[in-house]
């Protein structure tokens, strides 16, 4: 059984549809939706819950505690931070590392393997040299000797995880370890075991555009999100999908990207090939009763594009959505398990 368990450069953008209003009548004896909100992880958390004995300032000072420890542990921007250190670590002898960190790094390695290498942690220093780091972009693109010289420092084989130990060791002291394509949806699975050991039946908790859900809304309908519409001017939903103790995680090409001499590079980084994927998919959404999970696979998916990582997402029986690319517009193909979740949603 997986553990328990993203920076805006993942760009699974979700937009919640359910709630207009921030009080509306839920459930039965009165009980209300409150909302709370916030700064986390370089980008915002929303959490919407119904529970008539608590109020949402508590709800917030539980929910930002939480927050706020899981970046401490693995945000790239707080040089203080637990993942910080590990990259600063230039050596190859074993680093301690906190289990929350740990289980992060355990999933990601699985999907890794079952991916084939397009989901990896270490990609960093490629996503650096394509211009998708904090440095911006190149005044030229990396030459195949560049490339070559990063070679040696990316692959997700070269950490190990010692889980008895709790320790990370690196095969070469320049790994750097980026977190961002899961870190949130492990943040989600923390906040919303968090408001279920409270007695909360019924919330959508959503960070930085990852969300889960618990429960229904008082019509006994399933709480409602949009898939955003793969446009990199406007933010529009293109399509809504009923969530009920489930969690979705999105993953596109279609805000951070530039052009050069006629070339479209988006920060997508296949880490097999060190090179932007090229592929008309625009992007996609996965289901999954854990969104740290669905947090990593829709990056791998999205990597892998409309073809490969469709073929895969149905041998490994993904809920997914793809979204690609067709003339002017846009069309999508579903996975078996995604239209079996989004129709069990919708009829219970």
């Amino acid at each position: 059984m997986t553990p328990r368990l993203r920076s805006l450069t993942a760009v699974g953008v979700l937009l919640v549809l359910a709630i207009v209003a921030r009080v509306v009548l839920l459930g039965n004896g009165g009980s209300r939706v409150q909302e709370c909100s916030g700064l986390t992880m370089g980008t915002t958390y929303t959490v919407q819950f119904a529970a008539a004995q608590l109020e949402g300032y508590q709800i917030r000072d539980t929910v930002q505690a939480l927050l706020d420890a899981v970046d401490h542990l693995m945000s790239t921007y707080d040089s203080t931070s637990e993942l910080s250190r590990f990259n600063r670590h230039a050596a190859t002898t074993p680093f301690p590392i906190a289990r929350q960190t740990l289980d992060v790094f355990t999933v990601a390695r699985t999907v890794s393997e079952r991916s084939g290498g397009a989901f990896d942690v270490t990609v960093a220093p490629l996503v650096n040299a394509w211009g998708f780091g904090p440095a911006g972009r190149p005044p030229a693109a990396p030459s195949e000797v560049e490339l070559a010289d990063l070679v040696h420092r990316v692959g997700y084989q070269l950490l190990t995880i010692d889980s008895e130990q709790g320790t990370l060791v690196k095969a070469n002291p320049e790994i750097v370890a980026d977190l961002s394509a899961i870190a949130k949806g492990y943040a989600v699975d923390q906040v919303a075991a968090a408001l279920e050991s409270l007695g909360i039946a019924s919330f959508l908790v959503e960070v930085g555009g990852e969300l889960k859900a618990r429960g229904r809304k008082s019509d006994g309908t399933a709480w409602s999100v949009g898939i955003e519409l793969p446009d990199s001017d406007v933010r529009t939903a293109y399509r809504a999908v009923p969530l009920t103790d489930m969690a979705i995680a999105t993953s596109g090409d279609y805000r951070n990207f530039y052009e050069a001499d006629g070339v479209r590079y988006a920060h997508i980084i296949d880490p097999r090939t060190h090179r932007p994927a090229r592929h008309a998919g625009a992007s996609v959404s996965v289901l999954h009763s854990e969104a740290v999970v669905a947090d990593a696979w829709a990056t791998a998916l999205s990597v892998l594009g409309p073809e490969e990582g469709f073929a895969l997402a149905e041998q490994e029986r993904l809920a997914a959505l793809f979204l690609i690319r067709s003339g002017d517009g846009f069309e999508t193909r579903e996975t078996s398990l995604f239209r079996q979740l989004v129709r069990s949603s919708a009829s219970r």
